[in-house]
């Protein structure tokens, strides 16, 4: 099996991406400090900036992230940032799990709900519900209803913390509401309650005393089972964490067990209007993906695979998939992974790259829009990119947001004391030290990239000979314009900085982004160029740079980048800092009383070793070499009653530790297993659980140091830096042409036409949308296509078939 691709079992893989652009109409109707989160039920996974001093902020926030657990809602918060109190929530927008295709791939505008805590809902119970008959001392028969409460999984944190839960289960009709309540379960999410109730239903005709309980059969018609699961809040209100009811009628003829999503209530939010919040624009799409044993991938993926040697490029199979797809995006993404992965990238780029500069008419506009070319090197840059970035970008990207020095020169933006000539002058110190750390950085660009780069540069020059500087726009337009830049203005997203840079700072790092496009440009440094900025300031800022050290500069790092000569290897004395944030450790050291405590800190992750700080930016209290880590696992949550944990195994004591949150704790876990995945020690068997008391509670063996009882996930080491699961890929873009199968077909017949019909064409609007170059090779191509989807969509319908056969009642 391939490094990276599935193994032989069917995996249900989920992911979601998608964009938060602004809201507008916020109440309360005054200028506030507004930041938006994005929860799957009641987790928070990820947070905006705070955009301060507005009624309609523009974030403008790309997200993508794995989802590594079920969930039933996907949620996105508006809060109101307060400095001495708790945030306050203004409003809500929540989208059904089964509702997301509704939405995905289109910019909507949704309007927000208020938050209810009645509607706050997430996890599930497990439900054993019989009716059983029963005989009388009399001889007559009633019916009595059994509900066997087994156990919960998922429910939310409450201020943080797990919760106190219990259940009421109550027999509700007309006439009656019989309730009875379990136990409490303390701090736990996944509450084991194992209790039994009994509900008397009917009784016999001959029973004559009137009370509340006397049902009659054809009443059963009208009594439903109804579960409310509770936070118990000691001295303040219980919270309600959610319900599930059940028609009592449905056990007429069988008994039941399954797991039932918990749900809000009926009449959360009833009143409350939701006219008057305002409203969030959003770009979702969420995609959930059944991935096969990788034999049956074989087909689709040779066909993608030999794109690139199809000629002409418009009729391969990966080219094809770009066309039918409504947003390249979608295409893009799990195309350039795949062919990254099996090394066949290179030569593709190469090849839609001459395809797109064929339409290209001026030499100065050489790859500046949004093709297939210049998005699958923008992704492949995002992917190969990341340690360079690193390594470049990140101790001045720290020093600027640590030390900050104000940088604004827009008279217009200026506060109350700045002097703009000081400005001007933190603001060419920062730019000079950025510039000069990108083109010193060129030992450090990954070879693809370079590969990639001289592909792009000797196409440019073939394409229009006449013109001297056309091969280096053609490189510096993605290098500078496409990657140095956006990493400059985002850092939180390319993981260069743990949090969002306050607003300042936000300003200063958009300065210098502009900054560094312009010098990037290839001969943007002339009078004729100066005249044609937007913005006054900007043309006076770069009056300044007016030498000729920079565009020789820049000329020698697109030298350096774009050549195929083998490098030095860069060997990278520095560690490269890889990941850090803030999480919740266990104590290491054993105390007298026994139990030990979870505390705050700091995490590092280098590609040397794993450290914890008492705070960022400190001396760190504990090291890891990576050579000495064994194994990354998760842990179980019984260990400790605490969610998304995971374990660091090395040669002393497992390190324990807490995430915030199941995204980042998955994020942690796939960091960790990368860095470590060439260990020669490593484990093939850990404890899925704790050593505590005495035994370990997984296996119940008593000595602490014996063999896991589980196998690790990630026991073999990976033969390729980059790790991708191929089949996944794969099944990505099976899944996007069977979603545009009506395309691909309109396209076979308009290749048909145009191969059988030499005359006018009689319906152009079917197919005028796509390139057909050479019809028989697009036809040849599409044919094999359709086959290859019609037969994976079987394959599908019958693992479909299996699971639904499996599936129990209420467990949707």
């Amino acid at each position: 099996m391939a490094a990276g691709d599935g193994g032989d079992e069917v995996r249900v893989l989920q992911n979601l991406r998608g964009k938060i652009y602004d809201a507008k109409h916020l109440v309360p109707n005054k200028m506030r400090d507004f930041f938006c989160t994005i929860n799957l039920d009641q987790e928070e996974v990820f947070r905006t900036q705070v955009v301060e001093k507005s009624l309609s902020p523009y974030f403008g926030e790309e997200f993508y992230f794995e989802i590594p657990r079920t969930f039933q809602w996907l949620s996105f918060y508006i809060y109101d940032k307060s400095v001495l109190q708790k945030d306050l929530r203004i409003g809500k927008v929540s989208i059904k799990k089964e509702d997301l295709c509704n939405y995905t791939g289109k910019e909507n505008w949704f309007m927000l709900q208020p938050v209810d805590s009645n509607s706050e809902v997430q996890g599930k119970v497990h439900l054993e519900l019989k009716l059983n008959e029963l005989i009388t001392d009399n001889g007559s028969v009633c019916q009595q209803l059994v509900v066997h409460i087994k156990e919960c999984h998922g429910l939310p944190l409450i201020n943080g913390q797990n919760c106190d839960p219990y259940a009421t289960v109550s027999l509700v009709g007309p006439s009656r509401n019989d309730q009875k309540k379990t136990k409490v379960k303390k701090k736990t999410s996944n509450p084991q309650f194992n209790e039994t109730f009994y509900f008397e239903v009917t009784r016999s005709s001959s029973y004559t005393k009137k009370s509340q309980f006397q049902v009659e059969e054809e009443d059963i018609e009208k009594l439903e089972v109804r579960v409310d699961i509770w936070n118990n809040g000691n001295l303040v209100q219980d919270v309600f964490l959610g319900e599930i009811k059940v028609p009592v009628k449905v056990l007429r003829n069988d008994s039941f067990q399954a797991w039932y999503l918990l749900q809000p209530r009926e009449n959360g939010n009833k009143s409350s209007k939701t006219d008057d919040l305002g409203s969030l624009r959003l770009n979702i799409c969420y995609t959930e993906d059944c991935v096969l044993p990788s034999e049956y991938y074989a087909s689709l993926r040779n066909l993608l695979l030999k794109s690139s040697d199809v000629q002409p490029i418009s009729a391969s199979a990966a080219y094809i998939l770009s066309e039918v797809c409504r947003d390249k995006y979608d295409a893009v993404l799990p195309l350039v992974r795949l062919l990254l992965h099996h090394h066949k990238l290179v030569p593709f780029v190469a090849a839609v790259a001459e395809l797109d500069l064929k339409d290209t008419q001026e030499a100065n506009t050489v790859f500046r829009g949004n093709s297939l070319a210049t998005r699958c090197v923008d992704e492949m840059m995002k992917i190969v990119g990341k340690h360079y970035l690193k390594v470049t970008l990140k101790p001045v990207i720290d020093e600027i947001c640590e030390s900050p020095k104000p940088c604004e020169i827009d008279p217009i933006k200026l506060r109350e004391g700045d002097n703009v000539e000081i400005n001007m002058e933190n603001l060419r110190y920062y730019v000079d030290k950025v510039f000069r750390e990108i083109v010193r950085s060129s030992i450090s660009c990954p070879t693809l990239m370079c590969d990639v780069f001289y592909s792009l540069r000797h196409l440019a020059a073939k394409r229009f000979p006449n013109d001297p500087h056309v091969q280096y726009s053609a490189v510096s337009s993605f290098v500078f314009l496409r990657f140095f830049a956006v990493a400059v203005v985002s850092p939180h997203t390319f993981h260069l900085r743990p949090h969002h840079p306050d607003a300042q700072t936000s300003r200063t790092l958009t300065l210098i982004s502009k900054a560094i496009q312009t010098l990037g440009s290839w001969g943007s440094l002339t009078k004729s160029k100066l005249s044609s900025f937007k913005e006054t300031f900007m043309c006076e800022f770069f009056k300044t740079f007016q030498e000729e050290k920079f565009t020789e500069s820049v000329k020698k790092f697109l030298d350096d980048v774009s050549s195929t000569e083998s490098k030095e290897p860069s060997g990278l004395s520095e560690p490269v800092h890889l990941k850090e944030g803030e999480m919740y450790k266990r104590a290491q050291g054993r105390t007298r009383i026994g139990k030990k405590n979870f505390k705050k800190r700091w995490f590092c992750l280098t590609s040397r070793e794993f450290t914890y700080h008492k705070q960022q930016d400190k001396e760190p209290i504990f090291t890891i070499p990576i050579k000495n880590i064994l194994a990354v696992e998760k842990l179980d949550e019984s260990s400790f009653n605490k969610k998304n944990m995971f374990q660091v195994l090395h040669g002393e004591k497992p390190l324990y530790i807490q995430a915030n949150n199941c995204v980042e704790a998955s994020e942690w876990i796939e960091a960790l297993c990368r860095v470590t995945r060439c260990n020669q020690k490593r484990l093939s068997f850990y404890h899925p659980s704790a050593f505590l008391n005495g035994n370990w509670l997984c296996c119940k063996a008593t000595i602490e140091n014996t063999v896991g009882c589980a196998r690790c996930t990630a026991d073999v080491p990976a033969d390729t830096q980059i790790e991708i699961d191929g089949d996944r890929e794969t099944e990505r873009i099976y899944s996007l042409f069977t979603i545009n199968m009506s395309k691909l077909q309109k396209l076979e017949e308009a290749c048909g036409s145009i191969a059988v019909y030499q005359g006018p064409r009689k319906e152009p609007d079917d197919y005028s949308n796509f390139t057909i170059e050479d019809s028989v090779a697009t036809f040849h191509t599409l044919k094999q296509i359709i086959d290859i989807v019609e037969k994976l969509n079987e394959s599908h319908e019958k693992y479909r078939k299996k699971r639904s056969s499996s599936a129990k009642y209420g467990s949707e």
